[in-house]
This record gives C-alpha cells, structure tokens and sequence, in this order.
C-alpha cells in the first residue's frame, strides 16, 4: 500500500528533496526504523552509488525491507545505543521518533554517529490536538509541536537548517477525519489507507504543489507533519 498510497508517495518525494538540498555530496545515509523499506527504496532509486543502511528494533521487520532494497546494509539496532562514532553523512529518522519514549537520548547518538559537517533528517507527526485513536493504535507516544522538537534537536548539538511542516493544505481535510475517528465504534485502522484511485491521484498532486511551495524556500506554521533537517555543531 505504501507504494501506491499518496502519503507516503509525497513524503518520500520530500526527503529525497531535503537530502539532495542540504546534503548534495552526502555518500552514506542510515535510515534509523527502515521498517518495511520503502524509503530506502526510493534513496536506492534516486541516488543507486549511495552507501544505505537501514536498521530496525526487531530483527523479523527488515525481512520486508531486505526483498525491497537490494542494496542497502540492514541489521538490528536499538536507536538509544547506536554502535557507531562519525560513521555515516546523513541519518534520517522518518516518523519513528513519536514511537520512542527516551527521544532526546536517540538524537544524541545520531549526533555521535554522524561525520562532522554531515546532519540528520527527521519526519514526526504534528500537533496534538490531531491526537486520534490511530495514533493509540500505532503507538504513538507523542505528536510534536515544532517548538518542542527543534529545542530537543538543539540540544544534542545540532544547528536547524531546515524546519517546515508538511500536509498542511490538507490539514482542515485531516482535522475532521480525525474528529470523526474518535467518534467512530469499532475503530478501523486500515481506514486512512483505503482511498479510491482518483481521490489518491488529485491528494498527491494538492502535495505536489505544497512540496513546490517549500522548495522555493517559504513553508507552513501548521501541517500534519513536520519536517526538521539540522546539521552536526
């Protein structure tokens, strides 16, 4: 569903964006959380002499991400104790951080295992009055202010170059769907995921005019998503 869903679809397109913007000489990437793969996918695609690496907690998730990506490094990592020091350009953390309990002590070990002048990407969810019961079923531990993550991402030594939120044209469309999902009995997680072709084709390209809107150097106070790109102090 990820390859064809207009969510994921757009945020790749963004990340791809961010790395090739702020990180042009970037040889190696890690993708902290790789889950399925399909981001590394995309890198793989786009820039095939990269060096990419993927881990994930569980061992039994990169299975998937294995007959995805033919290239990449894949092994199992716990993000709190990464067992790296100046090792890769660029490390991306793309909707895993919200998941993470001790987030701040997973942004300093990105910080020790990137390469001096390299940085990190991130991707979370936004905003908590969007808080829904797919966001229980996910488990989510938070959803972010901007505020909150870009003074956590300071912290642990890294200067912001970049931060945005994203799906933010879409957000009046978002804040009712998850109004009703609290209202809703039973809960359908796979609901967000059912979208018809045409719905699909015309939400990917209201995303295509939004990402345009954000290359050309302005961006959104307010979105379902939020991006952060901060390089190494």
């Amino acid at each position: 569903r990820e390859a064809s869903n207009f969510w994921f679809r757009s945020r790749n397109k963004l990340i791809i964006w961010a790395l090739e913007r702020y990180f042009p000489d970037a040889a190696s990437v890690l993708e902290i959380g790789c889950g399925t793969g399909f981001v590394l996918s995309g890198l793989e695609a786009r820039f095939p002499n990269m060096q990419l690496s993927g881990s994930e907690l569980e061992v039994a998730g990169l299975a998937h991400a294995a007959r995805r990506v033919k290239s990449a490094t894949l092994f199992q990592m716990d993000a709190r104790r990464m067992p790296f020091e100046e090792e890769f350009d660029v490390i991306g953390a793309f909707d895993v951080l919200e998941h993470i309990e001790e987030d701040e002590a997973v942004l300093g070990q990105m910080r020790v295992a990137v390469k001096k002048g390299g940085g990190i990407i991130l991707t979370v969810p936004q905003h908590m009055f969007l808080w829904s019961k797919q966001d229980t079923y996910a488990h989510h531990v938070r959803r972010y202010s901007a505020d909150d993550l870009v003074t956590k991402v300071r912290r642990a030594g890294f200067t912001v170059e970049r931060k945005t939120s994203f799906v933010s044209l879409l957000l009046p469309i978002m804040m009712l769907s998850r109004r009703t999902k609290r209202q809703s009995n039973p809960f359908d997680p796979m609901d967000e995921l059912r979208i018809s072709g045409p719905i699909n084709f015309v939400l990917e390209r209201v995303l295509d005019v939004e990402r345009a809107w954000i290359r050309l150097g302005s961006g959104f106070p307010m979105g379902g998503s939020l991006l952060i790109v901060a390089r190494k102090r």
